[in-house]
């Protein structure tokens, strides 16, 4: 599996991916699933891939060399709404390829993507592609996607991530939302990819490949873990049974009227006192006493 994220923001575009393959907890592999598609001066382009890896590495294959109905590739085409255009069709062309071959041996024909980046002459744009070759558009209510094992690392983004988010507070983010991710799912793992892009730059200018050595991500999966232990031990706890003059931290109030749903007993079978617990031998006697 993968975790893949990419946000569009005000200043450009954040995106963020692992690299591990697997297919059982004996059999890991690392692959590179950020691929970039770049011109510089005219267009920077990133395509995050998640899903099969054998349909990833097709359709990514014949992205950069398909041309669609009119002529138009990845490379010329004039805005990224119809560079999204050709990733869709080049999924259609894998899935008329291999989606029958696939399903004769039981294999989905699974994959999602993430694409976006700029075209001189427009702002940024960021795509979510479909298996079917359908996408949709990021837009300011929505400023992010993620793809593969996105549950883990959704929390953090939604608290923080608007389309006014600087370039390295969204890096950041994307970050805590990976190490969230890494520390809840073994089938995601380092070396991540990381590439912040500044808008109108139209050239990858901040790119990392992070690995267990780095600085910067230690420090922050460190730092991270310790601030968000202190916060929770910093919010007081539940006061139950309250008095009615109690007025924080009411959890339960004394003379409330909820009550847990208690299932009947069989007929027949009467409830009875708990049993008292059992005395120790020793308890009660003096040292050196025979009981």
């Amino acid at each position: 599996m993968t975790y893949c994220v990419g946000m569009r923001l005000d200043a450009g575009l954040v995106f963020l991916a692992d690299s591990r393959t697997n297919a059982g907890v004996d059999q890991v592999g690392t692959f590179r699933k950020l691929s970039v598609f770049e011109q510089p001066g005219e267009r920077m382009m990133v395509l995050m891939t998640a899903g099969n890896l054998s349909i990833s590495q097709a359709v990514r294959q014949i992205i950069a060399s398909h041309a669609g109905v009119d002529g138009t590739t990845i490379w010329t085409a004039p805005n990224l709404y119809e560079a999204a255009r050709i990733v869709g069709e080049a999924v259609r062309t894998v899935h008329k390829q291999e989606g029958a071959r696939l399903a004769e041996h039981g294999v989905d024909f699974n994959i999602s993507m993430i694409f976006g980046g700029q075209i001189a002459g427009e702002r940024c744009r960021l795509f979510y592609v479909y298996s079917a070759g359908n996408f949709i558009e990021s837009h300011d209510e929505n400023p992010y996607f993620q793809i593969g094992e996105d549950k883990y690392g959704k929390p953090i983004i939604d608290r923080v991530i608007s389309p006014h988010t600087s370039l390295d507070d969204a890096a950041k983010c994307a970050l805590i939302s990976m190490d969230s991710t890494l520390r809840s799912n073994i089938s995601v793992g380092l070396p991540l990819d990381l590439l912040v892009y500044e808008k109108d730059s139209l050239a990858v200018t901040r790119f990392v490949s992070i690995d267990e050595q780095n600085q910067y991500f230690q420090q922050l999966r460190s730092s991270w873990g310790q601030q968000l232990k202190a916060v929770f031990e910093g919010i007081a706890a539940p006061v139950w049974n309250a008095a009615p003059e109690q007025k924080e931290n009411v959890l339960s109030s004394a003379g409330a009227s909820g009550r847990p749903v208690r299932v009947a007993l069989p007929p027949g079978l009467a409830a009875t006192a708990p049993a008292a617990p059992l005395q120790s031998l020793a308890e009660g006697q003096a040292p050196g006493s025979q009981p």
